[in-house]
């Protein structure tokens, strides 16, 4: 496989399989229903350092990216993800490595029913080609992707789905176009100060030549610092061979 089209599909999946993707509770992939509230503003920033050995081939990357959101109403968010990425391949024979902006990405998510501790939302986005295609760290083209998000929460448990839908733009010879996401997570609040958090995602692969699907497990906690200040830490494993092998997150959240 040619190295811009490898590191591409990487920067690829490591975009989708990131709390950035979907604006999720830090470190957690599966987003929730809830809104910041109108006029009201969330800066998360989001640190993820992956590992991945396959077929002789050692792939490590990350990013890091800050995911800023603005109530417009109670019950619509506008989110701006702007990720930076670095990504390095070493297998016996080549070495290669790439770092920079990527594509960035902006929501709209739209919380259209709540009653009785369960709520609904949509989230349409739109990616845009800020990363250098040259380098592979962006497709080079806009792409969009919708996700509907349903949460229900029952005293100190809260319990969030996703399903999603993404359309890649990557590379039309090698790479499937339409990517299926579906997701479950669940939060358990043991204190004023401290989460228990668990992800379990799966999306269709990218490569049409792949054999099966990447899927993950996460595992983490949150830590309130104060009431606007929240701190996080994660472990995410890959369950299929066509999953990153590991990865861990850190990240905080800042409410104004």
């Amino acid at each position: 496989m040619d190295t811009r089209i490898s590191i591409c599909r990487f920067a690829f999946c490591l975009a989708l399989f990131t709390p950035a993707a979907a604006g999720a509770a830090l470190p957690l992939i599966t987003d929730d229903a809830g809104t910041v509230g109108k006029g009201h503003f969330q800066l998360e920033v989001n640190a993820q350092y992956d590992h991945d050995n396959s077929h002789g081939v050692t792939t490590t990357g990350g990013q890091v990216a800050p995911i800023f959101t603005y109530g417009l109403t109670d019950s619509i968010d506008l989110v701006l993800i702007t990720p930076y990425l670095w990504i390095n391949e070493k297998s016996n024979l080549t070495k290669s490595s790439e770092n920079g902006p990527a594509d960035a990405t902006v929501d709209v998510k739209f919380r259209f029913f709540e009653k009785d501790g369960l709520s609904f939302a949509i989230k349409p986005g739109l990616s845009l080609p800020t990363g250098d295609d040259d380098k592979g760290l962006g497709t080079g083209k806009w792409g969009y992707h919708v996700y509907l998000i349903g949460t229900k929460e029952t005293g100190p448990w809260s319990f969030s789905a996703n399903l999603g839908y993404i359309r890649n733009e990557t590379n039309a010879d090698t790479d499937e176009r339409n990517i299926w996401h579906v997701s479950v997570a669940t939060i358990y609040t043991l204190n004023d100060r401290w989460k228990i958090a668990a992800d379990l995602v799966a999306e269709r692969n990218t490569g049409k030549d792949a054999d099966n699907d990447p899927v993950y497990a996460l595992g983490g906690v949150i830590f309130s610092l104060t009431k606007d200040i929240d701190l996080d830490l994660g472990v995410k494993a890959g369950l299929t061979s066509s999953a990153t092998d590991w990865s861990l997150l850190t990240g905080a959240t800042f409410r104004f």
